[in-house]
């Protein structure tokens, strides 16, 4: 339902060339072709000629050193590392000769976008199939300078083996003549390795790019120099929207040694309103005049909105439950209501939270030959791309984005606004520009996971049966701000929706009456840019949902493991579907019941301590990750401030295709769960967020770590993602754990000891 359909590497369609090119072996992906084109020249002379663009995925050069092509961005995720380890697997190469290169935006990549945890989802099918084809051609040439028959043939450690011959790939490669083109049929064909035949997939390693980022030579967006190139500093307007400048005074600023300037910008992307920029010889010297000098505007209509303003107004919208649109119609929830004996009602709130990536947005800009180049890290270049286009006045194939690491992109970097301002400065003075921001000024042009509200029923019979759940979740909604072409239409074809703002609504519970409504809060709209934050949607609506099952299981006097298990019984649309959701909501039950085993869920804790209990399915229900939380905690009854001991949890992605990163995902996940649940969190006033660094916004500190255990389900199903998952139950299992300890059911994240003490029963 909600991944981007446009975000697939379109290989579908395209033949696949291996040939030898120059002292080398190329292996791409190439448009496929009708019966009216004509193709001249084989594989080879097409990929030196570059013939209908061809996309170079790998190389082999007649070191053997095989090159892996990666379009996917690297933000600490280790994502090249993970899909080298397919294509490496697929070839049967040596690990120790294989290296990754991270590409720009030359539209031969494909549509290029990393986020949602699908990068191994979304590659491993055709990335095998280009490795396993890779290895046929290999093995064909292998065994023709081996003098033995093809069938007789493996790979292993970049060698082609036939009983005790041996030929390396350097040595294909150089003397092997290799000309071959795969048809799109004739790729499909090719099938993953099983699981027993795997040589890397699955097996521990170092990430390829840790070196670079431990020994300082990794190179970052901010660390790019260009020739001649000017320094520069934004000056934020007081709103997001409608700001216009009408007066500056750079007076104080003259004085400052090195300052060139100021540029009043004009954006015809409309991306940006109301901005200035200063110029400098250096950035200490851009910093200090963008302090000095002075900008006088008109303010835009929210320069007054207060975060309890856009609460206000979610709280309003969800409790009308005409709002939204549907995008789970199950049963007659309408009927279950008027027929229920007993009920009950919750409100859920998150307030508005930051991403405060360790590196700045920034940009560095130059034109050079009618070509606008832009140097940064971002995480959406498909996206952005065409508003840089539109922002400067070319068209999109005169737009290059040169891509760098990423010092943290958690959903930040999907946007690539601050892009527009460096390159809108660099054409205005005719000069290379390099934009950086302070930690300040990012902090208040930062897309904001936007305030949520959710308003939760639940409707019983008579003879005390769940008759069912409904459910309204109000929020300022990321797609419909920067990518409104994505959002779908709702069940009932009344109305569009983002599906990142409600996935995780859509759970694997049977029900048999379920209604959910994806409600837009428009005054949040209109206050600032919404944007995808770790985790976009479940973040939030894993916290009403299983927050409230909690609430619901002790209504019913029941474990709330026993309760949950009694509705993941893998019916109906909960039964999953090959390959990627085989076995459904019973693979949600084993983790369960591993956890409360590993746990020894139910022990008897001190006085003030307990444990809670939440699940996941991860970022999105057709790319489902299943997931379990436990959280042992201790409340301070005189304080009400939580201490969490410890976070256990248990995942099933499939295949771990690259079990060091995926530990990692989830180590860093978890405690940015824990992080969301107690501490993160700021609020609007006066149209902007209170807190611009981080001596007020505090975040998870070293002394708050709990332990970690966690774990993975050890099969061999279709790989998911992992980006998200293990962040989405924790804070649930937190307030379920709190609740389990002194009785306080808390519904307002980040969970703050006044809330804690307000709801302990007297």
């Amino acid at each position: 339902m909600t991944r981007l359909r446009k975000d697939k590497i379109e290989h579908s369609r395209r033949r696949f060339l291996i040939g030898s090119v120059g002292s080398g072996l190329l292996m791409a992906f190439a448009p496929s072709i009708n019966a009216l084109e004509v193709v001249t020249g084989g594989a080879s002379e097409q990929l030196a000629a570059k013939s209908f663009s061809p996309t170079v995925w790998f190389e082999i050069d007649t070191q053997g050193k095989i090159l892996v092509n990666i379009a996917r961005a690297e933000m600490g995720q280790h994502v090249g590392t993970a899909i080298a380890r397919i294509v490496a697997d697929e070839l049967g190469a040596d690990w120790n000769n294989v290296e990754i290169k991270h590409v720009d935006t030359d539209p031969k990549w494909g549509y290029m976008v990393t986020g949602g945890s699908w990068s191994v989802f979304q590659t491993y099918v055709p990335m095998s199939q280009a490795g396993a084809a890779g290895r046929s051609v290999l093995i064909e040439a292998g065994a023709k300078l081996l003098g033995v028959n093809p069938k007789d043939c493996s790979t292993q450690n970049s060698q082609v083996v036939a009983g005790n011959k041996s030929i390396s790939f350097a040595d294909v490669v150089k003397n092997g003549k290799i000309e071959r083109t795969f048809s799109p049929e004739e790729l499909e064909k090719f099938e993953p390795k099983s699981p027993a035949s795997r040589q890397l997939i699955a097996k521990p390693s170092q990430a390829l790019d840790i070196p670079a980022k431990t020994n300082g030579t990794a190179q970052y967006g901010i660390d790019i120099e260009l020739e001649g190139m000017v320094y520069a500093r934004p000056v934020i307007p007081p709103t997001r929207h409608g700001s216009k400048v009408t007066s500056v005074d750079d007076s104080k600023a003259k004085a400052i040694k090195g300052y060139q300037g100021y540029e009043i910008l004009t954006d015809p992307s409309d991306t940006i309103q109301g901005w200035v920029t200063v110029l400098a010889d250096t950035y200490y010297a851009a910093v200090k005049a963008g302090n000095a000098i002075k900008v006088q505007y008109d303010l835009g209509e929210t320069a007054n909105v207060s975060e309890q303003d856009i609460i206000s107004q979610g709280e309003t919208l969800a409790k009308d439950k005409t709002s939204g649109t549907l995008v789970v119609d199950e049963g007659d929830i309408a009927k279950a209501a008027q027929n229920a004996k007993t009920s009950l009602e919750s409100v859920y709130r998150t307030s508005s939270v930051l991403h405060f990536t360790m590196e700045p947005v920034n940009a560095a800009v130059e034109f050079k030959d009618g070509v606008c180049h832009v140097h940064c890290g971002n995480q959406w270049q498909s996206l952005f791309l065409p508003v840089v286009a539109k922002a400067v006045g070319l068209g999109d194939d005169k737009v290059i984005i040169h891509q760098y690491y990423l010092g943290g992109g958690f959903g930040r970097r999907l946007a690539g606004d601050y892009m527009v301002p460096a390159a809108l400065t660099a054409k205005a003075i005719g000069k290379p520009v390099k934009l950086v921001f302070t930690r300040e000024d990012d902090t208040r042009f930062d897309c904001v996971r936007s305030p949520s509200v959710q308003q939760m029923n639940a409707y019983w019979d008579g003879d005390d049966k769940l008759l069912g759940i409904e459910h309204g979740a109000a929020a300022g909604w990321p797609t419909l701000a920067m990518a409104p072409g994505f959002m779908p239409e709702g069940v009932d074809k009344k109305g569009k929706f983002d599906p990142f703002s409600i996935a995780g609504a859509d759970h694997w519970y049977t029900l048999k009456n379920h209604r959910v409504r994806a409600i837009n809060n428009p005054l949040a709209q209109k206050t600032f840019v919404p944007g995808w934050l770790r985790a976009v949607g479940p973040g939030w609506t894993g916290w009403a949902v299983e927050s409230f099952m909690d609430e619901i299981a002790h209504e019913q006097n029941m474990d709330p493991i026993d309760f949950r298990l009694s509705m993941l019984d893998a019916s109906g649309k909960n039964a999953g579907e090959a390959p990627v959701s085989v076995g459904g909501a019973k693979r949600l039950a084993k983790v369960l019941t591993d956890i409360r085993s590993k746990t020894n869920w139910g022990q008897t804790l001190p006085k003030n301590q307990g444990m809670g209990i939440a699940i996941s399915s991860g970022q999105e229900r057709d790319m489902p990750t299943w997931g379990a939380c436990v959280a042992h905690v201790e409340v301070d009854v005189e304080s009400g401030k939580v201490k969490v001991h410890k976070l256990t949890g248990i995942l099933d992605c499939g295949t771990v295709v690259h079990p060091d990163g995926a530990l990692a995902q989830t180590q860093g996940s978890m405690l940015w769960g824990l992080s969301l649940a107690l501490f993160e969190g700021t609020k609007f006033t006066k149209g902007q967020v209170k807190d611009t660094n981080l001596d007020t916004y505090g975040p998870l500190r070293m002394n708050n770590l709990p332990d970690l255990d966690i774990s993975f389900v050890q099969n061999t199903e279709f790989p998911t993602g992992l980006g998200e998952p293990g962040l989405i139950a924790v804070a649930p299992a937190i307030a379920n754990a709190i609740f389990n300890a002194v009785g306080a059911r808390v519904r307002d994240l980040p969970i703050r000891p006044e809330a804690v003490l307000a709801a302990m029963p007297s």
